[in-house]
């Protein structure tokens, strides 16, 4: 056998995998489809079923209340720009595509991260695959996800949900790693449940790193929903793949600049709300 013969094929060995799983777990990726897109659509027609202009006044009412004046401004300022561009309906697509895929990537990566910062095994088997995750290139998630579930919204939000993960779950594990050993100390001292110290004294003190992994996890899963659109995910990401086919220089760089505005809505939504009511602040 020469060089020239020898060649890695991954296809082989996961193709049949694939199929297994198509044929014998059918019935699970159906229910699974189903539950996705009646979540999905609930967030979407709650986006879309007041008019543009009391969306945009409540969202600046809420931000005003939970955060603080310029956010509520900034806020404002975002959702009119997505609305006088033309894209106000792919804009609350995106917006609600990702509130969903971040909802469960941080139900999951949060107690697997507290979970690795306590127990040294399981830190030690997640590290590898956080590091495989986070170098391979984002579009591959998209792959698997369309072979087992068709094109569509839901094989978008199961790649997102994987692709924002890892930076959840990193920083998680970071931010409970490098508690100071003394408060975990003086809690137990003072006759403390383990609820208590977790709430009351671990949460407060990793609050900051937490804030961090949850703006990480907000823009990579709106960078991954953006590509879903060549899965026909819909929202944001549908109007640039459609500017690029189409040779639309305009329909592109409107749907790019509402991109950023969406993410910068989410990012200072998300940065104000948590920074004005962390749990340091209401210990």
């Amino acid at each position: 056998m020469t060089a020239a013969e020898i060649h890695f094929s991954p296809g082989a060995f996961l193709a049949p995998a694939v199929d297994w799983l198509n044929a014998n777990l059918h019935g699970l990726f159906k229910v699974i489809s189903q539950v996705i897109e009646a979540v999905l659509g609930g967030v979407e027609g709650a986006l879309l079923a007041p008019h543009p202009y009391a969306l945009i006044g409540g969202v600046v009412v809420l931000a005003f209340f939970f955060a603080n004046k310029k956010v509520a401004l900034f806020a404002g300022l975002m959702l009119a720009f997505c609305l006088f561009s033309g894209l106000w309906v792919a804009s609350m697509q995106t917006i609600a595509l990702v509130s969903v895929a971040v909802l469960i990537s941080v139900s999951i990566a949060f107690p697997l991260g507290v979970l690795a910062a306590r127990v040294k095994r399981v830190d030690e088997a997640i590290l590898p695959i956080l590091n495989i995750m986070q170098t391979v290139p984002p579009w591959v998630y998209l792959i698997p996800a369309v072979m087992l579930f068709s094109l569509g919204r839901v094989p978008a939000i199961i790649a997102t949900i994987v692709y924002g993960i890892p930076p959840m779950l990193r920083l998680t594990t970071l931010a409970f790693k490098q508690l100071p050993k003394e408060f975990l100390e003086l809690g137990q001292a003072i006759g403390a449940s383990p609820r208590s110290i977790l709430f009351k004294i671990e949460l407060p003190t990793a609050a900051p790193t937490l804030l961090v992994g949850l703006n990480q996890c907000i823009l990579l899963s709106l960078a991954m929903v953006v590509l879903a659109g060549l899965v026909g995910a819909g929202g944001l990401g549908a109007e640039v793949t459609r500017g690029l086919t189409r040779m639309e220089m305009g329909l592109g760089l409107r749907a790019g600049l509402a991109i950023v505005a969406v993410a910068l809505l989410l990012d200072r939504l998300s940065r104000g709300a948590l920074q004005r009511h962390s749990p340091r602040k209401l210990v």
